[in-house]
Formats: structure tokens, C-alpha cells, sequence
């Protein structure tokens, strides 16, 4: 219980949402909000040269949209909060799943205008594989979008969660007046292209009063009423407990972009959400308030500087303090490494720090030894559970276009492949390469940044493949077997592990059929 004080004021939480739902323009509010920037940097705006601060790789800045997720620092009310701002784009969800396995709880972003897309509902799913505790916050709400009422059912219904509204809208649109604080019981008024500030908030101890009249005019100020009446009578006091075991989410409305509503959520978050928790690993459950340290990479970011050829691997610490300069056990290597520049991020800018605590992420230095899922500890051997591999969707081969380049696409491909970009497989006793990735769009990333960071030129050819499959067995001589005679089919990944590469689900489900001695494996965890 030594570090008791330092672990209840720690906060981690990734924001998510579906694309331009205005997921990194909230990151930027909460910034502001922290003193941590001093302006917003608006993501898409041309005019403005001062790009969105979370935004930190080149192809990010010119196409305005978030593809890896960056951890940010701020102080707030006496409490160190960590953010994670995820990429929305479905075809890097797998940058979003793992950063879900290092935070504590989940800002859920959703347009009103938009209401419930797919990539909500998807992580939304990887939220509850884990109960993660979720608050949702309605964005948008100055622009014409749905029903109140009807977007609750909807997102209720959709992502199969229980809501409960902290905040509550007064019209939507370009009759958006404000909102009003179910749980400080105060009103906050709007006034379009203004930030929100503290003089527009009116403490109210009674709905009744007749200053709600004269600020909203009588007909708002009546359907507010009712509209009260009617949430406090469903959902009466939050049960913090429920909201901690992933069961309900508070609802927040505003615009994140006029600065409105945000406060208020954040506020909240502070008050409520979940202080740093235990975590399974593969021997026993490691209690958060335990002495020894540990902790495990979940994300690695090579050319954070393009200047200095630097990969960063991201820890997020589980237990005990982490100290700088002192020697952590490397788990799956069966070595003692230190790190004598370890740092905390504002984006691009990076501070070094001294010591941190079970719910802060760092970056540490890496020359090649870490990979995705590796844990530290003071000593003891195990691994962090639940950072899984998924089996990509699309697969393409990596063709060299400069033989010149060769080892620098090598380099390139290995040490992409290396921070969870893509999945790279070489063909059985051969040396084709094999790119398997979610979404399109990250061929296109790799591509860029193979080129832009390694000067290595290279094209992909589509191959006819649906699914990899994990392949393992007990009986040694029957997998051998099985890669033999389906050697066109078998692949490894980075580690050595054989991989089926099925054409089609028929294809799959004859061999699993005709191979029962053979186990098949969407994801790579089995392997830990």
C-alpha cells in the first residue's frame, strides 16, 4: 500500500467514437482544460496552420484523421489524468483494441447527428469483453440532428448498454439553448460561435423558478421541465457501483468544438471514474497496489522524430513504481534492461520523468528488444493477459520496387510490422512476404511511411486469402504433416508460429473437419 496516495489521483482513459465524430477535437478541450496547450488546433482547417496537437505523424496532418493512437498528460483538480486518443477509422481498430487493454475506463464519442455507426458498435464489443466503465458524450448537439429521446433508444439499443443521462439538451440545432446539469442541478446556456464560459452557467436549486422562464422563454423552459421530470422518474441517482462495472454509461450532450459541455463531463469523470485496477496475468492476479513493479507494452512507435531514427514502446505501469535507471526484468527475452530516458508525452512533446505509478503510460526507448504484449517486472516471471493478435482480412504480398533498397525495406517492414501497423508473414519455406492488415487504408500508410522514413519504394499484389489461422497441435508429426502438404497455404508470422491461410470459410472448415488433431486460432494469444 506504499504508493496508495499516488495511485487514487491517477485517471486513464481512451477516447473512441466512429471518424469525424469529433473524437480529437474533445482531446484537445480536455488539453485546454488541463493548461496542458493553449490553443486548439483545428484538425481539418486549412487556414489554420497549427494542426490538431494529438496529431503528430505526417500523413495524419494532410489527410485530418488520427491513425495511431497518442497518449497525453495533463494535470486536472489534483489529479494526473492519462489520455489515449484512438484512430476512428476501422482500418486501424487494431491500434484501438490494444490501447483499450491499457486504460481503465472509456470516453465514448457519438454524433448526434449521426447517431450509432458500425465502428461504434465494434468497439463498443471490445468495451465489454472487458466491462470497461464507459461515459458517453453527445456531440454536435448545435447542429440539426436526431431526437433526444430517439438517440438514447438508439444507442441503448445498438450497443446493448444501459444509459443515464448526466446532462440534459435544451433543443438541438440552431435552437440549441444549453444544457442543464441533472447532477450539480444548474443550467448552462449556449450562445453559438462562443466559447462556453463560467458566467453563462445559473446554479438553479429549483426548476420552478421563474429565472429558467425568462432565460429559456416559457415554452423551453416547460418542455425542460417535463423532460426532467420524466429522466429523474426512469433513472433517478446514478449508481456509481453499476457505472463501475460497466453496466451503465452517463450521457453527456454538448459541442465539443464550441468548448460546451465539456467541463461538465469532465468534471465528472474526475469524480467518478475508476482509479487504476488489478490485472490478470498468466500466473495470478496482480494486485495494483502491490510493491514490486511491473507492467507491459501495449503499442510501439518507430520515427516519433523523423530527425532521430527513435522507436518508442509504450508501458503502461501495473503495479509499484517504475524508477528511472534502475534494472526491469524482460520476461520473454530473460534479461535485465534499464532505461535511462523514460518519458511522458504531450503528443510530440516528451518530458523525462523520474518515476510513474500503476495507471500512467510511458515511452521507453527501444532498440529492437520489445514487441506488442511484452511485460516488465521486478523479477518475477509472467505475462499481462488479454492483448491479443487478430487475424487480419486482407492480404497482399510486399513487392520490391528498388533491389537496391532491399535492406532498407526489410528494416522498414520489420520494424512496422514490430508496432502493430500490419501483420507480416513469411510463406513456408519460402521467402514471399505477406502483409495481412484490417483495411485498406493501411496498406496506404505503409507504403508512405516505408518511403518517407526508410527511402524504400515498393507495391502490393492482392492475394485471394479470407482468413489466417493460428495452427497448433499435440501431435507434432501431424502438423508437419499438415504444413507439407498444404505448404502453398502455410505461412509464419514474426515468431516462428505457423499460420493457415485459408482461401474461402469452405476452405477453413474442410480442413479444420479433415484435421481434428489440428487447432485452429483466430487470434495469437494461444501462444503466450
Amino acid at each position: 500500500m506504499k504508493y496508495e496516495q499516488e495511485i487514487k489521483r491517477r485517471r486513464s482513459f481512451a477516447i473512441i467514437s466512429h471518424p469525424d465524430a469529433g473524437k480529437t477535437t474533445l482531446t484537445e478541450k480536455f488539453l485546454l482544460f488541463g493548461g496542458a496547450i493553449q490553443t486548439a488546433g483545428a484538425v481539418k482547417s486549412n487556414k489554420i496552420k497549427k494542426h490538431a496537437a494529438s496529431d503528430f505523424m505526417e500523413i495524419e496532418r494532410q489527410r485530418g484523421i488520427s491513425v495511431a493512437t497518442s497518449v497525453m498528460t495533463f494535470e486536472y483538480k489534483g489529479c494526473l489524468v492519462n489520455l489515449l486518443d484512438t484512430p476512428g477509422h476501422k482500418d486501424f481498430a487494431e491500434d484501438t483494441y490494444r490501447t483499450l487493454t491499457a486504460v481503465d475506463s472509456v470516453i465514448l464519442v457519438v454524433d448526434s447527428v449521426n447517431g450509432v455507426e458500425a465502428q461504434t458498435r465494434r468497439l463498443m464489443e471490445v468495451c465489454r469483453m472487458r466491462d470497461t466503465p464507459v461515459i458517453v458524450f453527445i456531440n454536435k448537439m448545435d447542429r440539426d440532428g436526431k431526437n433526444r429521446f430517439d438517440l438514447l433508444e438508439e444507442i441503448e439499443k445498438e450497443l446493448s448498454i444501459s444509459l443515464h443521462p448526466l446532462t440534459w439538451p435544451i433543443n438541438s440545432g440552431k435552437d440549441f439553448k444549453g444544457v442543464y446539469n441533472l447532477y450539480d442541478k444548474n443550467l448552462l446556456l449556449f450562445t453559438a460561435n462562443t466559447k462556453a464560459a463560467e458566467e453563462d452557467s445559473l446554479h438553479i436549486s429549483d426548476l420552478a423558478d421563474e429565472v429558467v422562464d425568462q432565460k429559456l422563454g416559457d415554452r423551453d423552459a416547460e418542455i425542460l421541465r417535463e423532460d426532467v421530470e420524466l429522466v429523474d422518474g426512469v433513472h433517478g441517482e446514478l449508481n456509481v457501483q453499476d457505472y463501475l462495472a460497466g453496466k451503465v454509461a452517463p450521457v453527456f450532450f454538448g459541442s465539443a468544438v464550441n468548448n460546451f459541455g465539456v467541463k461538465e463531463m469532465l468534471d465528472t469523470f474526475i469524480r467518478i471514474a475508476p482509479t487504476p485496477r488489478s490485472r490478470e496475468t498468466s500466473k495470478r492476479v496482480i494486485d495494483v497496489n502491490e510493491d514490486k513493479f511491473s507492467g507491459f507494452i501495449f503499442k510501439i512507435h518507430a520515427n516519433l522524430d523523423p530527425k532521430h531514427r527513435d522507436r518508442i514502446a509504450f508501458l503502461r505501469v501495473c503495479s509499484g513504481r517504475f524508477e528511472r535507471n534502475k534494472f526491469y526484468h524482460h520476461v520473454r527475452l530473460d534479461k535485465d534492461v534499464r532505461f535511462s530516458n523514460p518519458y511522458s508525452f504531450l503528443a510530440r512533446d516528451k518530458d523525462v520523468i523520474e518515476e510513474a505509478y500503476p495507471g500512467d503510460v510511458i515511452g521507453l526507448f527501444d532498440t529492437g528488444n520489445f514487441k506488442i504484449g511484452d511485460t516488465l517486472t521486478e523479477g518475477e516471471d509472467f505475462y499481462f493477459t488479454g492483448i491479443p493478435t487478430f487475424s487480419p482480412e486482407i492480404f497482399k504480398e510486399l513487392v520490391n520496387k528498388d533491389p537496391m533498397k532491399t535492406k532498407q525495406l526489410e528494416k522498414g517492414i520489420m520494424q512496422l510490422t514490430d508496432e502493430g501497423v500490419a501483420q507480416l508473414f513469411t510463406q513456408f519455406g519460402g521467402n514471399k512476404k505477406i502483409i495481412g492488415c484490417v483495411g485498406d487504408l493501411q496498406f496506404e500508410v505503409i507504403q508512405y511511411r516505408l518511403l518517407q522514413e526508410y527511402g524504400a519504394s515498393c507495391e502490393f499484389r492482392t492475394l485471394p486469402y479470407y482468413k489466417a489461422c493460428w495452427i497448433t497441435s499435440n501431435d507434432k508429426n501431424k502438423l508437419n504433416e499438415f504444413t507439407r502438404f498444404k505448404s502453398n497455404n502455410v505461412a509464419e508470422d514474426k515468431d516462428g508460429h505457423l499460420v493457415y491461410l485459408a482461401q474461402s470459410e469452405w476452405f477453413l472448415n474442410t480442413e479444420r473437419t479433415n484435421n481434428p488433431d489440428i487447432e485452429f486460432h483466430f487470434t495469437s494469444e494461444v501462444h503466450k
